[in-house]
């Protein structure tokens, strides 16, 4: 890759989605080799998996754009893929609202499976965190690969991540095989609205930008 390479974040023209203006000469879509994209694409028609999961997402974007909030379109998605059991990766400081969306979904006729970052209480020095990071005396790490392990351990046909944090996330996408979606991402700053800062990047927190 080029070390000045242009990409999508680049463009403003975005005539991939509207198909009414000039592709940009440094455009992703234009630069694909006709195979590699009829490969993908392929995917989509021919892996059971994946042919349902795009299918359900288009249908719940198409039937309810902007007319439903998440925690809704999460459970028609859970519909459209039949899913029985939902598991929920949460964070313990957002374990309220994990119950909250765990009642939602129990009234809605699915199973919960939830698991808390903290399982298994590994207090945080035992994987060589330094001091200056421990916040109290015996705090335990988060665990978002034993969470991955556990949910795929009751065999939930989907997983719904609440308020992970930054890389902890990353750890459970990576260990967990089941379909995963995301209910909340956490801000502790921005009461978990993590866009509020690209909103205000040239206001309130242009020193992002410095």
């Amino acid at each position: 890759m080029k070390k000045n390479c242009l990409t999508c974040t680049d463009c403003g023209v975005t005539n991939c989605a509207s198909k009414d203006k000039e592709y940009p000469d440094f455009c992703l879509t234009t630069s694909l080799l006709e195979d590699e994209l009829n490969d993908i694409v392929e995917l989509y028609i021919n892996n059971p998996e994946d042919k349902k999961i795009a299918q359900a997402a288009a249908e719940v974007e198409g039937e309810f754009y902007c007319t439903i909030p998440r925690v809704q379109e999460i459970i028609e998605f859970a519909k459209k893929i039949e899913a029985k059991r939902i598991g929920i990766a949460t964070c313990v400081g957002l374990i309220n609202e994990s119950r909250i969306f765990a009642k939602i979904l129990k009234k809605n006729g699915f199973e919960v499976y939830g698991v808390a970052c903290k399982v298994g209480a590994v207090e945080k020095k035992k994987i060589n965190i330094k001091d200056e990071y421990i916040r109290k005396v015996g705090e335990s790490m988060c665990n978002p690969i034993m969470q991955a392990n556990l949910l795929d351990k009751a065999q939930t046909d989907l997983n719904v991540v609440v308020g992970l944090c930054v890389g902890h996330d990353s750890l459970f996408y990576k260990y967990t095989n089941t379909v995963t979606t995301t209910l909340i991402t956490k801000d502790r700053v921005l009461g978990h609205n993590p866009a509020a800062a690209l909103y205000t990047s040239n206001s309130y927190y242009k020193n992002l930008l410095k």
